[in-house]
């Protein structure tokens, strides 16, 4: 099993500069790519200071400067909010000024907040439409001249500038929960994104699963990569597991007030959900938290790691952002490549 992670720039509070918040997801980074980390993955999001991303190709430009080897992914861009031919030219660009470490993750979107917003209030689940369309037509407008006549998009005969450098396209990833997007991803030549979010190590096995009948459906099909991501946080002495279950309920609360549309936001700021509005509420329970999570000492987390492993994930996403400041989070990630991933290292 290889590693991934995933950074993404947050503030909790108006007094928190940005310039720091750029400058830790960089450090991350950094640190990923010297302990062997394979790729590390940006988001998007909007008008929200809990996920600073509003463009995940800049923020990537930024890591490619300072990095040589570690890759550098989108997870995800949500197609609602581009335009094929916009999101072509870009994803193909900084593929060329990455030198081809391009690994491009596409996506339905996720907050409802957001969409009210950025997709003129069009229900989430619709971006999965958005998404089966605009995928295809992309990889049309990188191969060459191309025209579109369809449901969200039309556009008469274009191509993607630049081309990628990669031939025939980066790596194309796909978030995946159900089994029909596991089914369309394979067949769309894409990787596998899971998460079991804050759901009980059942919830991986149940994703290994779905992984698993995808293959069995369609034999003769290139395995793909099968990615999950989980939050991780390492620590020494066993006694410190309230520190990260603690900060994790919390970024909970603010992210089901977001998906859910069950809260406020003030300029950007978004407050915690009510505990009695979270679905699912016994998952954020300290002990089910502590459990669930990547969360322990490098020998329990070794040990959780194994699920992972045995659900049949060859890609590993540490989740790294979850406001538990800077020293805390740096010492985690180093843990975690000192102490923890050598256990996974191949022969």
């Amino acid at each position: 099993m290889k590693f991934a992670i995933a950074v993404t720039m947050s503030r909790i509070d108006p007094s928190e500069d940005m310039r720091e918040a750029l400058s830790h997801g960089l450090e991350l980074v950094r640190i990923a790519e010297q302990g062997g980390f394979e790729i590390a993955w940006a988001p998007e999001h909007h008008t929200i200071e809990l996920t600073i991303a509003p463009n995940p190709f800049p923020i990537l430009a930024q890591w490619a400067a300072h990095t040589t080897r570690i890759r550098l992914g989108t997870a995800v861009v949500v197609a609602p909010y581009w335009h094929p031919i916009k999101l072509a030219g870009e994803a193909a660009l900084f593929d060329v000024m990455s030198d081809g470490r391009l690994e491009f993750g596409i996506g339905r979107g996720a907050f409802q907040y957001e969409f009210d917003r950025m997709a003129n209030g069009i229900d989430q689940r619709v971006g999965m439409k958005y998404m089966q369309e605009a995928l295809p037509a992309m990889l049309a407008l990188w191969a060459g001249d191309y025209q579109h006549q369809g449901e969200f998009f039309s556009f008469p005969r274009s191509t993607s500038v630049p081309k990628p450098l990669q031939k025939p396209h980066p790596p194309l990833w796909v978030p995946c929960r159900d089994p029909g997007t596991f089914d369309w991803a394979l067949k769309s030549g894409a990787n596998i994104m899971a998460t079991p979010l804050s759901r009980p190590a059942g919830e991986v096995r149940s994703l290994g699963q779905k992984f698993a009948k995808m293959l069995a459906d369609n034999p003769g099909v290139p395995r793909p990569r099968f990615m999950m991501l989980r939050r991780a946080h390492v620590y020494e002495d066993p006694a410190d597991w309230r520190t990260p279950v603690h900060a994790s309920i919390a970024y909970a609360r603010y992210f089901a007030n977001l998906f859910q549309n069950v809260g406020g936001v003030n300029n950007g700021f978004a407050e915690l959900a009510d505990a009695d509005k979270l679905a699912n509420p016994e998952d954020y329970r300290e002990d089910n938290v502590r459990e669930n999570m990547l969360y322990g000492t490098p020998d329990e987390v070794i040990e959780k790691l194994c699920l992972y492993k045995d659900s049949g994930v060859d890609l590993f996403c540490y989740g790294a952002s979850f406001d538990l400041g800077r020293k805390a989070t740096v010492r985690s990630l180093e843990l975690f490549i000192e102490r923890v991933m050598p256990a996974f290292a191949s022969a």
